[in-house]
């Protein structure tokens, strides 16, 4: 008889699926979806089937251009989680060492758990504004260290890692003969700075990103890996097992949204600028929460000034009909995250809702 394999599953993207949702969902860490309608598509534009093969090539075409790279360092995917499966299946191998970032993603590390990865971690501080700094990272390096992972935006508490500081990261990793993988999925809602992918400091860096967060295209499913022509070619082929081609029409649609991406980043960045502003009000007003204020980008993560905050979140949802995610899914069990891409007028009501649990839960103690 065979060993039984040990299942892995992604606890947060679970609890996304099935309890999140709620009336008021600052759960949520997207901009507010696109209307079809503005893409004005019709639906005579589009096939049901196309000459995808390795990529759709007009998608190709705009996805290194809009990067900066050439067509051959672009891989498509579906989505930036499959992008980062992809990308630790191809550098990883079983009992291969990674290090990952804490607070994390967890879906990340759920599935270097499912590659059979040894994890190691390097701490980003509350103390130091959740800030990456790479001292930490060399001290948890080690020879055997074949990939580090991180997030830029940090998810969960939207803090930036400056150029530099990755150039540093990334001699590390070198040192070793190590990768670095960099979830970029949030950075480009920094709308008032120019989008650079880490990948363009050198080619033991891989980026992934997905128009999914910051343009309120997640339905498109269109994610992207940039990495170094030989890479790509062997996570082409990984993804041979899993996806094969995405759906023809999304894909043309995709392409067809990142000609229009200056008027949705326009609109995307209209809403976070109000929605920002509202959240920043707030955070402010509130003695009881304790929080890095991110510079760009639809979440933030503040933390309870006494306490856990399961009893908070849990209190949100059930009484005041309004989900934040719980910051036990980001290993911090004393805060939760919030996004402020829905809605303003919903976003203002459950700031409101938010305030009334907070206040609740304070009276009794």
């Amino acid at each position: 008889m065979s060993p039984q394999r040990r299942e892995i599953q992604s606890i947060y993207i679970e609890w996304a699926k099935l309890r999140s949702v709620t009336r008021y969902n600052l759960a949520s860490s997207g901009v507010l979806a696109y209307p079809l309608a503005e893409l004005d598509v019709r639906i005579e534009d589009l096939a049901i089937e196309g000459p995808d093969g390795y990529g759709y090539s007009p998608l190709i075409k705009r996805l290194a251009a809009k990067s900066g790279v050439p067509e051959e360092c672009v891989v498509h995917t579906q989505g930036t989680s499959l992008a980062n499966h992809l990308v630790m299946a191809s550098l990883i191998e079983a009992d291969d060492e990674i290090l990952i970032e804490e607070p994390a993603y967890e879906a990340i590390i759920a599935t270097a758990l499912y590659l059979g990865a040894r994890i190691r971690r390097f701490p980003r501080r509350l103390e130091a504004g959740f800030q990456l700094d790479p001292r930490e990272i060399e001290r948890a390096i080690s020879p055997r260290t074949r990939l580090i992972v991180l997030t830029n935006l940090h998810n969960p508490t939207g803090v930036r890692t400056p150029e530099d500081e990755l150039k540093l990261v990334g001699e590390i990793a070198r040192s070793v003969g190590a990768h670095v993988l960099v979830d970029e999925v949030y950075l480009e809602s920094c709308f008032d700075v120019p989008w650079q992918p880490a990948f363009r400091l050198g080619h033991n860096f891989v980026s992934t990103g997905s128009l999914t967060k910051a343009y309120g295209l997640g339905g498109l499913r269109c994610g992207w890996v940039l990495a170094a022509p030989p890479l790509a070619k062997r996570i082409w082929r990984i993804n041979d097992l899993f996806g094969v081609n995405a759906p023809h029409p999304t894909d043309m649609l995709s392409a067809i949204a990142l000609e229009k991406l200056p008027q949705i980043a326009a609109r995307a960045k209209k809403l976070l600028d109000t929605n920002r502003a509202l959240l920043k009000s707030f955070l402010d007003s509130r003695r009881d929460l304790i929080t890095i204020w991110p510079k760009a980008g639809p979440i933030a993560f503040p933390q309870l000034a006494d306490g856990h905050a399961d009893a908070f979140c849990q209190l949100l949802s059930e009484k005041f009909e309004t989900s934040v995610v719980p910051g036990q899914f980001f290993e911090s069990p004393e805060h939760f995250r919030m996004g402020v891409g829905g809605k303003t007028e919903d976003l203002s009501e459950g700031l409101s809702r938010v305030g009334a649990a907070l206040d609740e839960i304070a009276a009794r103690r």
